[in-house]
């Protein structure tokens, strides 16, 4: 059992590396490549809570689907057609490695040392659900980041993508055996808004020949 915690937790804790690779990677491709990587450790973490919770098998088969076929499919494929290096974001590379390392850092030491005022129940203060929420919150706050801070519209998706991710692992984390649980991790999947998004910014693109968010207000429908 121990052992398997600590397999769970460095499943989890890969999930912040992922995040940071698809938020500072460049090439828009390669962090969709990263994207898959997650995805694909988002997957095993249901499959895992799924031998306590048959019916989790349901979720992590459509998030299979989802998070690892579909929207990877739909970027690279909207990639292909327009650019695959980012448009210049509002902070430069070095000072934005800088400041989401430091978000990291104290976003997860905070959250895992203080857990219980997040979430005060006796499962939140066991491991590996500890780490689990820690790092939940640690990458919805680098969706978030993502989201505000890079300009090229792309990025905006991948930001939404890591929030999504954020979110399911702290379901997961914090009701693993209700069978309501499997229900709302389905239901709640944003594949629907990817795809709102990406024909969105094919307007973007199409009109200004970039995916930089900036344009957005010169749309006109």
């Amino acid at each position: 059992m121990e052992e398997l915690t600590k397999y769970i937790s460095t499943i989890s804790l890969s999930l912040i590396i992922t995040s940071y690779l698809v938020i500072e990677l460049r090439n828009l491709r390669l962090s969709a490549y990263a994207y898959i990587v997650q995805a694909v450790l988002m997957c095993s973490l249901f499959v895992i809570f799924a031998t306590k919770n048959h019916g989790l098998y349901y979720w992590a088969l459509t998030a299979f689907i989802t998070k690892v076929v579909i929207i990877p499919y739909l970027l690279l494929r909207f990639i292909r057609r327009t650019t695959d290096q980012e448009f210049p974001p509002l902070i430069g590379y070095v000072g934005s490695i800088l400041l989401i390392t430091i978000i990291v850092l104290v976003f997860y030491r905070i959250t895992h040392q203080y857990i219980e005022f997040v979430a005060p129940t006796p499962a939140a203060m066991e491991e590996p659900f500890r780490t689990n929420l820690a790092v939940s919150f640690t990458i919805f706050i680098m969706g978030l980041y993502c989201i505000l801070v890079r300009r090229d519209a792309i990025k905006t998706v991948y930001g939404l993508l890591i929030l999504e991710n954020g979110v399911h692992l702290s379901l997961v984390s914090l009701a693993p055996l209700l069978r309501e649980t499997a229900i709302i991790g389905v239901v709640s999947d944003v594949v629907i808004a990817v795809i709102l998004l990406l024909y969105v910014i094919s307007g973007v693109y199409e009109k200004f020949g970039s995916t930089d968010t900036f344009q957005l207000k010169g749309l006109r429908w």
